[in-house]
This record gives C-alpha cells, structure tokens and sequence, in this order.
C-alpha cells in the first residue's frame, strides 16, 4: 500500500506500528504528501520508509501524474488516504477504482469536509465518531466499509473530542483495512457487507 497524508502522520504512524507487529499484512510501499514539511513525512523517514513529495505547486495534472508513476512502478495495490487534504481528479480515482481508501472524522454522511470534528462539536449532536470508505469521484461520499460511534459528552471540549476521535481511528483503520486486504467485503449497489468474523 501507499499511504498519503498531509499532516502529523498519525495514522500513518498506527498503520505502520501494525505492520510491524504483524497485525497488519501489509508492506508500506512509500508515504507520499502534497507538504514537503509535514510532520508526517519526517516521522516516515525516521522509520525508513520511502517518501515522495507531490508537486501541487505545478498543478494537479503533474501531481497526479507524479503519484501515478509511483504507484506504478512500485506494484502499489491500495492507495490509502490518512489525512490527505487533497482531492483526488475524476480520472486519477477512475483508473484506481475500489482501490482508494479513506478514513474521515465523522459518521458519513453527516458532516462531510475538511473540519468535520468542529462541525459536529459546534451543531451539537450527542454521537459522532469515524468512517473508513472507499473513495469515489464525490468528497467523502464512497461506499462505507466501516464506522464507530463516538459519544460527545457534556464535558467535552473541542480538544477532548478530538482525542477520543483520533483513538478510534487509529483502532478502526487497521481492523478495516485488514479485512479489505484479505478480500472479506463484497458490494451489493452501495452497501458493503463482509464475510466471516469481523
């Protein structure tokens, strides 16, 4: 797999943490991010992971063109997004279709975007929590393989809830992608059902 991301690396870190202790059977490939200074890309080279910088700053086209290639070369099977700000073009998901993972912080397809733990916070719901699915030509809009509830609680605060969030992620993710790898879900229209235990 090849993980994109954005930020702090987060869930890059607990995807590779599982790899490493055999939870997860997968090889990580390269990490790529459209930031040559996020914080994620320091914590891959720290590990040894290769990493790639995507050049935005020349377009989408070139950007994409660049990953394409990477992906390609290196016999890449799944492309998984954590934290990726980036949206993907129509014809870049098209040619990896089902192929594309994401992980988005909120109960899909409530509070879809790029602040959806704020959004959530500030609207005022009681249950919020995490979504992994594959991506499609929409924004967080892909079928549903996975989703925890997250309660918010009276005393929570903006930073709380993001807390507890992020630890259902990092749980959520690999358990997901475990099953997807292993071929356990099967598509019926939009809804994604799976085989044996989960």
């Amino acid at each position: 797999m090849a993980i994109l991301l954005s930020g702090r690396g987060t869930n890059m870190l607990a995807l590779a943490q599982r790899c490493a202790q055999g939870d997860l059977e997968a090889k990580i490939c390269f990490v790529a991010s459209d930031k040559k200074d996020a914080y994620g890309i320091k914590m891959a080279k720290s590990m040894g992971l290769k990493t790639l910088l995507l050049p935005y700053e020349e377009g989408k086209g070139q950007a994409e063109k660049v990953l394409d290639e990477k992906v390609q070369s290196d016999s890449v099977d799944w492309i998984v997004l954590a934290g990726f700000m980036k949206i993907l073009s129509p014809a870049f998901v098209g040619k990896y279709e089902k192929r594309i993972v994401n992980i988005h912080p909120s109960l899909l397809p409530s509070f879809p975007g790029t602040q959806a733990i704020k959004d959530a916070f500030e609207y005022g719901v009681k249950v919020t929590g995490v979504t992994v699915h594959l991506v499609d030509e929409k924004m967080d809009h892909g079928p549903i393989l996975s989703q925890r509830e997250v309660r918010i609680c009276d005393d929570d605060t903006l930073e709380s809830l993001e807390e507890k969030i992020h630890a259902i992620e990092h749980d959520l993710y690999w358990q997901t992608l475990k099953n997807l790898f292993a071929g356990r879900f099967k598509m019926k229209g939009r809804r994604m059902t799976i085989e044996g235990p989960y």
